[in-house]
C-alpha cells in the first residue's frame, strides 16, 4: 500500500513523514525544500504476529509493510506547472491514497504561503489543482470515446457518464464525491483521476491544543466540516510530537505516549484510518520457516488470496486449511486447535476473514 502526502509548502507535511518513517527528508522553512519525492517504507505493527513469532520462533519475521510517499508542497497554479508542480502531479497518480496535511496552527517562526492560516482555502487550493490536472485526463477520453462512438454507438452510454463528470469537476467537486453506478466506477477505474483517490486529512495541530482540547481548535472543526461533506477521513495528529517520540525505544515512547493520555502513536492511528479507508484488512501464515502478514481487500477469496503468495498458488488451488486467529491462540497449538475441530478446509468460495492464519494446498 502506498500512501501519497500532500498539502501546501510549510504545513508540517515533511516534518510528519520524517517523524512517521524516521527517512530523515529534508524540512525547512521556505517552499519547494522537498523536490523529489521522500519515500519511506514502515512495517505495519501486528501484535498478533508477535504472538505467533512466540509461538512459532520462525527463521524469518516478515509484517505487512505500508509506503509514505512525501511530495513536494503544492502551490496554486501546479497543474499549469507552477512551482514544478505538473511534476508533483505526477508523483500523485502512483499512490492509492493521499494523506492530505492541513495546518491548523498558529506560528509567526512558520511562514504560510498564503501570509495567513486558512484550512479552507488552503484544502480548495490544492483540491483544485488535483480537478484541473484531472479535467486535462478527462477532456482527452471524452475525445478518444467522441471517436469510438462513430464507429460503435454502444460507447454513447460512456461519453454521456464522461461528460456529466467533466461538468462535476468543472463545478469544483472532486471525482471521489460523484454518485457513481456500478458500471460507471468501473469506467472511471481506468482513468486514474487524482481527485478520485481516497482521502485522509491529517489536520497539523500544536502540541497544547492536541494535548489539551482539539475541539476549541476552529481551524480543526473547518477541517471535519469540509471532510464530512466530501465523505474524507480526518484525524488530529501533532507532527511535533511524533517528531519527539520518533526516535524514541519502545519503552519511551509508551510512557511519554501515556503521560499525554494518548493510547498509540499516529503512525498506528494513520494505519488504521488508512486500512479501513482502503477497505483492507491481513491474513496471516506461520509456521518455523516465516511468519509474515498479506494485506489483501475485504471480500477477496481464498483463490486470489494464495495468489499474493505465488501466481501458482492462485492457479493450482486446491484448498485452504484456515485457523482464526483467536482460536489457535486460545488452543496453545495448531494440534490442538486440529484436535478440537477449529481448523477449518475451505474451498474455491471461501471469503478471507481478518486474522486467519492460513496454509494454501495447491497443485500445479
Amino acid at each position: 500500500m502506498k500512501l501519497g502526502m500532500v498539502g501546501l509548502p510549510n504545513v508540517g507535511k515533511s516534518t510528519l513523514f520524517n517523524a512517521l518513517t524516521n527517512a530523515g527528508a529534508e524540512s525547512a522553512n521556505y517552499p519547494f525544500c522537498t523536490i523529489e519525492p521522500n519515500v519511506g517504507v514502515v512495517s505495519v505493527p501486528d501484535k498478533r504476529l508477535d504472538e505467533l513469532a512466540k509461538m512459532y520462533h520462525p527463521e524469518k519475521f516478515t509484517p505487512a509493510t505500508l509506503e509514505f510517499v512525501d511530495i513536494a508542497g503544492l502551490v496554486k497554479g501546479a497543474s499549469k506547472g507552477e512551482g514544478l508542480g505538473n511534476k508533483f502531479l505526477s508523483n500523485i497518480r502512483e499512490v492509492d491514497a493521499i494523506i492530505h496535511v492541513v495546518r491548523c496552527f498558529e506560528d509567526p517562526d512558520i511562514v504560510h504561503v498564503d501570509g495567513e492560516i486558512g484550512p479552507a482555502r488552503d484544502i480548495e487550493t490544492i483540491n483544485l489543482e488535483l480537478i484541473f490536472s484531472d479535467l486535462e485526463i478527462l477532456e482527452r477520453r471524452i475525445d478518444k470515446t467522441r471517436k469510438l462512438v462513430k464507429g460503435d454507438k454502444k460507447y454513447q452510454t460512456e461519453l454521456e457518464f464522461l461528460e456529466q463528470l467533466k461538468d462535476y469537476l468543472e463545478a469544483g467537486n472532486s471525482a471521489r464525491g460523484f454518485d457513481y453506478t456500478e458500471e460507471q466506477r468501473e469506467i472511471v477505474k481506468d482513468i486514474a483521476l487524482l481527485s478520485n483517490k481516497p482521502v485522509i486529512y491529517a489536520a497539523n495541530l500544536c502540541e497544547d491544543d492536541f494535548v489539551n482540547d482539539i475541539e476549541t481548535n476552529p481551524f480543526y472543526q473547518e477541517v471535519c466540516r469540509i471532510a464530512q461533506t466530501e465523505q474524507a477521513a480526518v484525524f488530529p495528529i501533532c507532527a511535533k510530537i511524533e517528531e519527539e517520540i520518533s526516535d524514541m525505544s519502545g519503552e519511551d515512547k509508551e510512557m511519554f505516549l501515556n503521560e499525554l493520555h494518548l493510547t498509540e502513536s499516529g503512525l498506528d492511528r494513520i494505519i488504521k484510518a488508512s486500512y479501513s479507508l482502503l477497505g483492507l484488512i491481513s491474513y496471516l501464515t506461520a509456521g518455523p520457516q516465516e511468519v509474515r502478514a498479506w494485506t489483501i481487500k475485504k471480500g477477496t477469496k481464498a483463490p486470489q488470496a494464495a495468489g499474493k503468495i505465488h501466481t501458482d498458488f492462485e492457479r493450482g488451488f486446491i484448498r485452504a486449511e484456515v485457523v482464526s486467529y483467536d482460536d489457535l491462540m486460545s488452543c496453545g497449538s495448531m494440534n490442538a486447535a486440529k484436535e478440537k475441530g477449529l481448523v477449518r478446509l475451505e474451498g474455491k468460495d471461501y471469503v478471507m476473514q481478518d486474522g486467519d492464519i492460513v496454509l494454501f494446498r495447491f497443485n500445479v
